[in-house]
């Protein structure tokens, strides 16, 4: 934290929070959101589904256990900016490698501390998730030019971005020990611990780019699909959901997370919609309605499926229905359907950092694919 260096956080709105630069000085435009995880900064900042995001962190003090080499979600930062209340003056972690304001500055993430973060995060709860800048030393101007830049930037709705997080290129996660299944993975923006989950099951992953047709899908003889989590609006994402009809047309064994429930919903004929601040955090109940059952989730997510708990549905592909919601406000947070090999929830099951709750759902994943044998 630069301490002389004064920055100010800027919503569209016109609310303007002052505080210290952190991290790399300069401007930076993106969405605000806020987070509730308690831990795991690293695992979030790293997370590509935070593309084009300034992330506001609900806990007090960040940086305690520094950075590390082997945390990391994806190759490199995603969150357009970051947001902190009381940053860590010496990280303490055996782990630590350098500081979190030293590796911000290095991949040039513009970020703020000092900010009452409370505050912030009861006025977008109140107003919204917004556009928002964060603007320290030369790029500070007047309240009126700062907020114009904002106003000026980009919507979330209709943002077209996972297309800009996903591999450019295929790559396979080896299984460990006796490979049981080859799961073909589409990269919306997957995280490093998804995979690692499932070789842990003996799954073979093959990482494949968003532009992959389904004959790339099929080329790698897959026992089943995956469609990972990811950034942007489910609404731009045309080509994953054809994919993904393609793959329920041909009874593929279907596991989706996060965006690939807000795919699956969609494939299935259901809207989605931009909640007002959306789930962000570690510690978000979810209920199955068939057991009653809670879970403690991870979650990362602006855009829902439209849907009733236990909703039952048709489709192109027969009956489904809705299969988990979230307490708190009645959000679609799952989808199975009952006439073929698919399910999805919106929640993280990887869950870095995170409960552990929703782990098992990699195991229904195998029991599907070794069902469909």
């Amino acid at each position: 934290m630069t301490a002389h260096t004064p920055a100010a956080l800027v919503l569209e709105d016109g609310r303007i929070f002052r505080g210290a630069a952190y991290g790399q000085e300069g401007r930076t435009l993106g969405e605000a959101v806020f987070s509730t995880a308690m831990t795991g900064y690293q695992e979030t900042l790293t997370d590509p589904s935070y593309h084009r995001q300034i992330v506001v962190q609900t806990a007090p003090q960040i940086g305690n256990t520094g950075w590390n080499d082997e945390d990391d979600e994806s190759q490199r930062i995603w969150v357009a900016g970051y947001a902190v209340r009381d940053p860590a003056r010496v990280p303490s972690n055996w782990r630590s490698r350098r500081a979190l304001d030293e590796e911000l500055r290095a991949q040039g993430i513009v970020g703020i501390a000092g900010l009452d973060t409370r505050t912030v995060t009861r006025h977008l709860r109140e107003r919204g998730a917004m556009r928002a800048g964060i603007f320290s030393g030369a790029a500070l101007g007047s309240d009126e030019e700062l907020v114009a830049q904002v106003a000026a930037s980009e919507q979330m709705s209709g943002a077209n971005l996972a297309g800009d997080v996903t591999t450019a290129e295929p790559y396979v996660v080896a299984a460990e020990g006796e490979k049981r299944f080859t799961v073909a993975a589409l990269d919306l923006g997957i995280k490093s611990n998804t995979p690692r989950m499932m070789a842990q099951r003996g799954i073979e992953v093959h990482v494949l780019p968003l532009s992959s047709t389904v004959d790339d899908l099929l080329a790698v003889n897959p026992d089943g699909v995956f469609l990972s989590n990811g950034p942007g609006d489910p609404a731009t994402a045309d080509h994953a959901v054809e994919l993904t009809r393609e793959v329920l047309g041909r009874k593929l064994p279907l596991f989706g997370i996060c965006f690939g429930n807000q795919l699956l919903g969609r494939a299935l004929g259901r809207g989605t919609y931009k909640m007002r601040y959306g789930h962000r955090g570690i510690n978000i109940p979810v209920i199955d309605v068939d057991t009653g059952k809670v879970a403690i989730t991870a979650q990362n997510h602006g855009f829902a499926v439209e849907g009733e708990a236990g909703e039952r549905f048709g489709t192109d592909f027969g009956a489904a229905k809705i299969s988990h919601y979230c307490p708190n406000d009645g959000t679609v947070e799952g989808l199975r359907l009952l006439d073929g090999p698919a399910f999805s929830v919106q929640y993280h099951p990887e869950a870095a950092a995170g409960p552990h709750d929703a782990a098992p759902l990699f195991d229904e994943f195998t029991s599907m694919m070794s069902e469909a044998r």
